[in-house]
């Protein structure tokens, strides 16, 4: 498929157009997105990239539309799994909630760029090098085994602020404690400082690198085409930071998510390695003649990466490990919601909620203890979080 240069700078023309309307208009001045704003917008760019791919069917076939769609799905939900990561660099750093969206914004811009480098890196080689779908489809397979190593292991997440750069930046430049604004750097006794913003950003896009190692090999297995996977790539980014105050609190119920994506991505390692044998060229596999093995179409493709995705959050919802964790998860949201009610909260709004924390705790008393031990970080901290909810209702009760 050839792509003129008309279309890839209108293509890159939207692209940068939406980042900055996104920049302008939502994250220049600091605000938590409300959940209806976060829905309207992660509509808005789903939408969008939906739209593009009947762009792609139409103008350029069948063939190069499922393989977008293929790659869109499968970029979608592997950063969906990198929210996670996010979320424990903001818990590790304190952002301030109102705060999150520009770290966002900053981290989608600096993974457009990074994964754009690997893109034209990457297709450089192949077209040059046909033995790189052998490296890529090993890179997959052995994230693929990292995923359920985490699971199988019970491993717990590595705290990412914690990393080398981040504390080589701490010992090098003067750093402070405290968060002034969204600001960058910021004066302390009469010197310029960083403020520990700078390194959230450090931290994102550090991340976003190893994020590209995954991700770009997933979508080359999808297809070759560097049109497709730019654009896959850029509109899965488009509207993560509205899906990340969307969902956030959800995520964790995806308690099936890794499993999924592993299999995803040994799928695609294996799709990989049979395109390698086809177009093999190293002397020592066949003596450097083509390996006629059998090759794993879009149509397939794009059907089993569907198939596992549903699977999975259906799997994480319905099952009892995905119930108890909902239970769990809503005595502690009821919970944190009461805490938070203003001083002028009427007493019908307050005994609505209570009524709620109620049933929802006893319903949470039915939740065998293996789920209980494996799911709550700290029982005593939850029975806390819970008793100060129930004990400001009752005290604002006796008034």
């Amino acid at each position: 498929m050839h792509i003129s240069g008309l279309q890839w700078a209108v293509t890159i023309a939207v692209i940068l157009a939406l980042l900055a309307y996104d920049f302008f208009f939502h994250v220049r001045k600091p605000h938590e997105p409300t959940i209806r704003e976060a829905a309207v917008w992660s509509a808005f760019y789903v939408g969008i990239a939906l739209l593009f791919g009947l762009v792609i069917l139409i103008w350029d076939g069948p063939q190069f539309g499922a393989e977008y769609y293929g790659g869109y799905i499968t970029e979608k939900a592997l950063s969906v799994d990198n929210l996670f990561v996010f979320l424990i660099i903001m818990g590790s750093f304190k952002v301030p909630r109102e705060d999150q969206q520009k770290v966002l914004l900053f981290g989608i811009v600096f993974a457009l760029i990074a994964r754009t480098a690997f893109i034209l890196v990457g297709a450089a080689a192949i077209e040059r090098w046909s033995w790189v779908f052998y490296l890529f489809g090993i890179i997959l397979l052995w994230t693929a085994g990292n995923l359920i190593k985490g699971e199988v292991t019970d491993k717990d997440e590595e705290d990412e602020a914690n990393n080398f750069i981040i504390r080589l930046a701490k010992k090098i430049f003067h750093t402070t404690d405290y968060y002034d604004g969204d600001k960058l750097f910021t004066v302390e006794n009469g010197k310029k400082v960083m403020t520990p913003m700078l390194l959230v950003m450090v931290a994102i896009g550090g991340t976003d690198i190893l994020f590209a190692l995954d991700s770009i090999p997933a979508i080359f297995g999808l297809t070759q085409e560097s049109y497709i996977v730019f654009t896959a790539t850029a509109f899965s980014l488009m509207g993560l930071r509205q899906l990340y105050f969307l969902i956030d609190g959800m995520l964790d119920r995806l308690i099936y998510l890794s499993w999924g994506l592993s299999a995803i991505l040994a799928f695609i390692g294996v799709k990989l390695l049979l395109h390698a044998l086809h177009e093999n060229t190293l002397s020592f596999i066949n003596d450097g003649q083509p390996v006629h093995v059998v090759e794993v179409s879009i149509g397939l493709s794009l059907t089993v990466i569907i198939g596992i995705l549903t699977i999975t959050v259906l799997a994480s919802l319905l099952s009892p490990k995905g119930k108890a964790l909902a239970a769990i998860q809503k005595v502690q949201r009821l919970s944190e919601q009461y805490l938070e009610l203003p001083d002028n909260a009427s007493t019908e709004e307050r005994n609505e909620l209570q009524k709620k924390l109620d049933d929802a705790t006893a319903k949470s008393r039915n939740v065998p203890q293996k789920y209980r031990d494996e799911l709550i970080d700290s029982e005593r901290e939850f029975q806390d979080l819970v008793s100060r909810a129930r004990g400001e209702h009752e005290a604002y009760m006796q008034q």
